[in-house]
């Protein structure tokens, strides 16, 4: 199942308590917003929600289970909207070109926001609420976004739009002000590991919890970490830092030979994000440091890992602030003009071997 339609089948809502009360006790009051920003970052559950509080509207707001939103999923409104057929919701995403060879668009465009309006022109199949998921909303470009106002400003009766947003930044001020907004955080490590356990059943709760952590408590990263072998991805990432300033050649070759072809790819981007994770840490623990917030510590995932960035980091932040600069340009370069993968990963420790250095 593709990770945007998953959260569509999760079973139950995990974390988010706070906005999920907000959000039923908004049914309740029979004076429901007609939009709604669920806004956070990625991964951490923001779909999730949004089709949990689609299936309770689907249900009539009948609660059966545990959780403020938790509808029955036998009942036959309930089991369409699982199954992606309920015809009186819609998700909005991007979508592929119209145009050879079809790729995915980058963006959401206008013509997937102008459908939604046709959509809405219609009277409801179900003869009860049209909900409408756009994930997520800062994917819509300017005149998507100008599109989605017009609905905004002059909403059809019993509709409801959900916009899970990343970046609320990203949407024009006149959107975000018609949506009443919700701000999601990151779950704990142990609720994330919860999440994972039935995904992901081969794996320790140990080595779960350790996900998390690389995650930054947002799930739909950890399961994307899980499948891509995240754990190995970062603990050579740590093993080949450890040399710095000095380089381990074989060790580093031996790496990158491993991110060629096209089944290399997922594991070239998976350890070039957990890369960039870790410098952005390093550079944050260095920053608190310097100002006196408790000195330079990390919640180690590799023993050792915290006195490795105090070492490599203690220099100060410039010469690491530079290097994040340079290896993100590297990287976004990278994919623009397709450079070979293995020499992008060689010039990135370059990079990071001279801010060692000092």
């Amino acid at each position: 199942m593709a990770r945007i339609e998953a959260p569509r089948a999760a079973p139950a809502l995990i974390g988010h308590d706070a906005a999920a009360a907000a959000l039923a006790e908004a049914w309740r009051s029979e004076r429901l917003a007609h939009a709604w920003m669920l806004s956070g970052p990625p991964g951490i559950g923001k779909a999730t929600l949004a089709w949990q509080f689609v299936r309770f509207v689907a249900a009539d707001g009948i609660r059966a289970g545990k959780g403020p939103l938790a509808a029955d999923p036998e009942l036959p409104a309930v089991r369409q909207v699982i199954a992606g057929a309920h015809p009186d919701c819609r998700l909005v995403r991007r979508s592929n070109n119209a145009r050879p060879p079809h790729r995915l668009r980058t963006e959401i465009s206008v013509d997937d926001v102008r459908a939604v309006g046709q959509f809405l022109r219609h009277t409801a199949a179900m003869g009860g609420w049209r909900t409408v998921i756009i994930d997520s909303a800062d994917a819509m470009n300017p005149n998507a976004q100008n599109a989605l106002l017009k609905i905004l400003e002059e909403p059809p009766p019993r509709t409801l739009l959900l916009l899970v947003c990343h970046a609320p930044s990203r949407l024009l001020p006149t959107v975000r002000s018609r949506c009443r907004t919700l701000h999601m955080r990151p779950l704990a490590e142990d609720q994330v590991s919860t999440i994972l356990a039935p995904q992901q059943p081969d794996l320790s709760e140990a080595d779960r919890l350790l996900l998390a952590r690389l995650a930054d408590g947002a799930p739909g990263w950890a399961l994307d970490l899980a499948e891509a072998g995240g754990l190995d991805l970062y603990r050579s990432l740590i093993g080949l830092l450890e040399s710095l300033p000095a380089l381990d050649s074989v060790q580093l070759h031996k790496t990158a030979d491993k991110f060629g072809g096209a089944s290399g790819e997922p594991a070239y981007r998976t350890f070039l994000s957990l890369l960039q994770w870790w410098m952005g840490r390093a550079i944050r623990a260095t920053a608190g440091a310097g100002a006196g917030a408790g000195g330079n510590s990390l919640d180690e995932v590799v023993p050792g890992e915290a006195a490795l960035t105090a070492r490599l980091t203690q220099r100060g932040l410039e010469p690491w602030l530079k290097a994040w600069e340079k290896v993100a340009e590297l990287t976004l370069r990278a994919d623009a003009v397709s450079l070979d993968r293995k020499q992008v990963v060689l010039n990135t420790f370059f990079e990071l071997a001279s801010a060692a250095r000092g």
